[in-house]
């Protein structure tokens, strides 16, 4: 397409596609792509603000680390006020797929998902019985909750498969409330109670500042439908990808980040921890001996680049489950809780989005 034909398209729109992205780039529009970026020059109403999060595994730190020490985190990211918050887990939706696809992308339900088919027996939603549900309560729902309507709720995310929203309103539902009623069984008040306690960062960072500045839930943001690309790869695709991450800059990295992890001691340091981790040198070198040493794999099948395209699809299909979380809420601040090594990614890509600003988490957790 010429660049007339793209002036065409902007012109009835009254877009000025052209001198918009000859403000931003001194560079004329010549192609659609560029048109689109310029849309969003003179963009109505305030920007949706997004804080992507990279945060460790909790459930790989030491033991040294305790749930404690993430008072000052909370506090900062309770300043920011999050409307909305995603998470690195699987929705129920998503779970549904790899329970029914278990041929096709091998171990993803297993090691991701809860088989939902006990829950049901117990509260006698399904999934999709259950989702349907939550969306109807959520429209109606108070002010002021009563505890047996928290109870009502948390059944139906258990039911959903969404255990960390949940735990919102069981954290939210004074512990004398604890009790088997409104369609949870004493089994599932055992569940809630053990999940409250999980060491993970879903429980520990989100759920907790979700119940502590009144959400009802956190959205499932995870996506392992694109374990499809690398599903049937087998042994060889393994042995490649040990060998890429075994470069010396690699275990370099590996060995610092261990000796920090081991320094964990009290709420200053863990702070200090999570200002490292998403500070934008230390994102650099998770993307040079991950993916950059992926890049310059010389394998004949490439499992360099399968790796990537693999990489790639999850964290797009994440990103998209992100905005749809937020799709509704223009102009909202969201917090996305996401591995360290995925937010770059998750800048580069919601960067690109038409009314997204990208807020810098080195402000936030300052």
């Amino acid at each position: 397409m010429s660049r007339f034909t793209v002036m065409a398209l902007c012109a009835p729109l009254l877009l000025g596609c052209g001198s918009a992205l000859a403000e931003k780039t001194g560079a004329s529009v010549s192609t659609p792509a560029a048109a689109v970026r310029a849309l969003d020059r003179d963009l109505a109403t305030p920007r949706t603000s997004v804080l992507v999060l990279g945060t460790a595994h909790l459930s790989g730190l030491p033991e040294n680390f305790k749930p404690e020490f993430l008072a000052p985190l909370l506090d900062r990211l309770a300043a920011f006020d999050p409307a909305i918050i995603t998470i690195e887990s699987l929705a129920g939706p998503d779970c549904d797929y790899l329970l029914r696809y278990k041929a096709s992308v091998p171990g993803a339900a297993d090691d991701y998902c809860w088989d939902p088919a006990d829950i049901e027996k117990n509260t006698g939603f399904s999934v999709p019985a259950a989702e349907a549900e939550i969306i109807t309560t959520l429209a109606r729902w108070p002010a002021t909750p009563t505890a047996a309507q928290r109870r009502r709720l948390a059944m139906l995310f258990l039911s959903a498969n969404d255990r960390t929203s949940a735990v919102v309103q069981w954290l939210q539902t004074p512990a004398a409330e604890h009790v088997p009623s409104d369609g949870l069984t004493t089994e599932l008040v055992g569940l809630l109670d053990k999940t409250s306690l999980r060491r993970n960062e879903n429980i520990l960072i989100a759920a907790q500042l979700a119940a502590r500045l009144g959400l009802q839930r956190v959205y499932p943001a995870d996506d392992h439908s694109a374990d499809r690309i690398v599903a049937a790869q087998g042994e060889a695709y393994g042995k490649a990808l040990n060998a890429i991450w075994s470069n010396p800059r690699a275990r370099a990295l590996k060995d610092e980040e261990g000796v920090r992890e081991k320094q964990l001691s009290d709420g200053a340091s863990t702070l200090a921890y999570y200002r490292h981790i998403n500070d934008p040198r230390t994102s650099l070198r998770y993307l040079q001996v991950d993916f950059g040493a992926a890049l310059q794999d010389r394998s004949e099948a490439q499992y360099g680049r399968q790796y990537l395209a693999w990489w790639q699809t999850r964290n797009l299909r994440m990103v998209a489950n992100i905005v749809a979380a937020f799709g509704t809420r223009p102009g909202a601040r969201v917090l996305s809780l996401v591995g360290a090594s995925h937010k770059p990614y998750f800048e580069s890509y919601l960067g690109q989005l038409h009314d997204v600003s990208i807020m810098d988490a080195q402000s936030v957790l300052r």
